[in-house]
């Protein structure tokens, strides 16, 4: 029981941190659209990962120059007929041996490919860095068009709405007209009716619209969809002239400021150092190499002087009392094993030299590897001025969409103007009884059909010119 009490007095306590929390989040702008699409694109976040790859490259390309240093220990166990390290003859018995050694060499000339791969591999990582901000543009172009596709949508609803209301009004008034006898044409009502309900079916058709847009960009951020979610709104209303530059001005400026090109770019210079450093196999590789060596082995012993004795040495001289035996003084010696410290200390060598090796023959793989380098160039060459081409012609198609949306759009915004006119006599003299209902609702389905077309034509406007702006590297919400 009290522990059902404790979980409804924090449930009522933490209620009202859930309702703003969940308040603040059914409202997004751009920018945090924008935010929160580039943390969860996918393609974003593998562009960054090969980043931080080529940049890993990069720093291994400048270790190359640095001396390679390597220690080896073996140890093992010999059994039967082996050969002592210690004294290099036979023996037929177990013994432990050990080697230990320290060797270290640094390459001092390899047909400069060290410093070529260096270039090479840091032209890559900057290549990967503007894939990385390009895949970034990519998301914030398709956010920014699908957050103004949704804000049309919210604009054409709410226009569908001023429709459906007026529709509803003329209904509402010749009904009562119809009740009191006092409408003069019958069809009227009926025509009025078939208007109202094709006004609800727009309606129904925006409301569709609107969520399907909204599930498209929610889609686009990587993030379930929410039916409550609204999108503050931008400014798209100050339409009152396009861009001052020209396409080609603005193709120029592309191929300078574009993370694309750039990317393009920075690749094919990377090939051409990557052919540099194929050519670089070929001329010898001049290393100073060195190291320091010792080892043990169990069967290393040494003499120990134990005592002295007097031996006959099997030889006799004459003498005036007869033959005498020849005595001399032998040492007397035990082999006792050498300690394993003992032998690390007096087993050390060092070495140092240097080293040149000359390719001669390797199965022609060396000028194989040129050929494929060249090759590579090749494509990359073709890549970098497809990317360039491909520039040209996008820009020239956003420039002529953006020219015929603005031209559109200033032919709408008359074509409201006089359509709006021409619905308010159509309505008076409707309401006075002078005009049939089918002038009536023509007049309103034109003003109906520009309204709808001079909303499109002013989102599509807005969308160009910041297509223009992003190919111009200027960006901005």
């Amino acid at each position: 029981m009290r522990y059902s009490k404790f979980l409804l007095v924090t449930l009522i306590a933490l209620s009202p941190a859930v309702v703003k929390a969940q308040t603040a989040d059914s409202v997004l702008n751009l920018q945090q659209c924008i935010d929160i699409a580039i943390k969860n694109n996918l393609d974003v976040k593998k562009s960054n990962i090969l980043a931080q790859s080529a940049k890993i490259d990069n720093n291994q390309a400048k270790e190359y120059l640095l001396p390679s240093v390597n220690a080896q220990v073996d140890h093992g166990i010999n059994n039967g007929r082996n050969i002592n390290p210690f004294t290099n003859t036979y023996v037929n018995q177990s013994l432990t041996y050990g080697n230990y050694s320290l060797s270290g060499d640094l390459t001092l000339f390899s047909g400069l490919q060290n410093l070529n791969r260096i270039k090479q591999a840091s032209l890559a990582y900057e290549a990967g860095k503007m894939d990385f901000q390009q895949a970034k543009d990519l998301v914030t172009i398709n956010v920014i068009t699908a957050y103004l596709q949704v804000l049309d949508n919210n604009e054409l609803l709410s226009q569908a709405k001023k429709q459906l209301a007026v529709a509803k009004q003329q209904v509402d008034r010749l009904e009562i007209l119809e009740k009191k006898g006092a409408n003069k044409t019958p069809s009227d009502l009926y025509d009025l009716k078939g208007t109202y309900g094709d006004n609800q079916l727009s309606y129904v058709n925006a409301v569709s619209t609107l969520e399907t847009s909204k599930l498209n960009l929610l889609q686009i951020l990587n993030i379930p969809y929410r039916r409550g979610i609204t999108l503050a709104p931008v400014d798209a209303q100050n339409l009152s002239k396009q861009t001052d530059a020209s396409s080609e001005t603005i193709y120029s400026t592309a191929l300078n400021q574009l993370a694309l090109v750039k990317a393009a770019t920075l690749r094919r210079k990377s090939a051409e150092k990557a052919v540099s450093v194929a050519k670089g196999v070929l001329y010898p590789t001049v290393s100073l190499f060195g190291g320091i060596y010792t080892n043990y082995s169990s069967a290393a012993q040494r003499s120990v002087f134990r005592d002295s004795s007097v031996v006959n040495t099997g030889q006799y001289i004459n003498t005036a009392a007869g033959q005498q035996p020849v005595l001399s003084t032998q040492a007397n010696f035990d082999n006792r094993s050498i300690g394993y410290y003992d032998q690390f200390k007096n087993n050390y060598s060092t070495q140092v030299g240097i080293s040149v090796r000359i390719p001669i023959l390797n199965y022609f793989q060396n000028r194989n590897k040129v050929a494929k380098a060249k090759l590579d160039l090749e494509t990359y060459k073709a890549v970098e001025e497809n990317t360039r081409i491909k520039l040209r012609q996008d820009v020239e198609q956003a420039y002529l969409n953006m020219e015929s949306a603005y031209n559109r759009f200033n032919a709408l915004q008359e074509q409201v103007k006089a359509y709006a006119e021409s619905f308010r006599i159509a309505e008076i003299r409707f309401n006075a009884g002078v005009l049939n209902s089918v002038d009536y609702v023509l007049a309103k389905n034109y003003l109906d059909r520009a309204n709808f077309n001079l909303i499109n034509a002013r989102y599509d406007c807005y969308i160009y010119n910041k297509i223009l702006d992003y190919y111009q590297g200027r960006l901005s919400l």
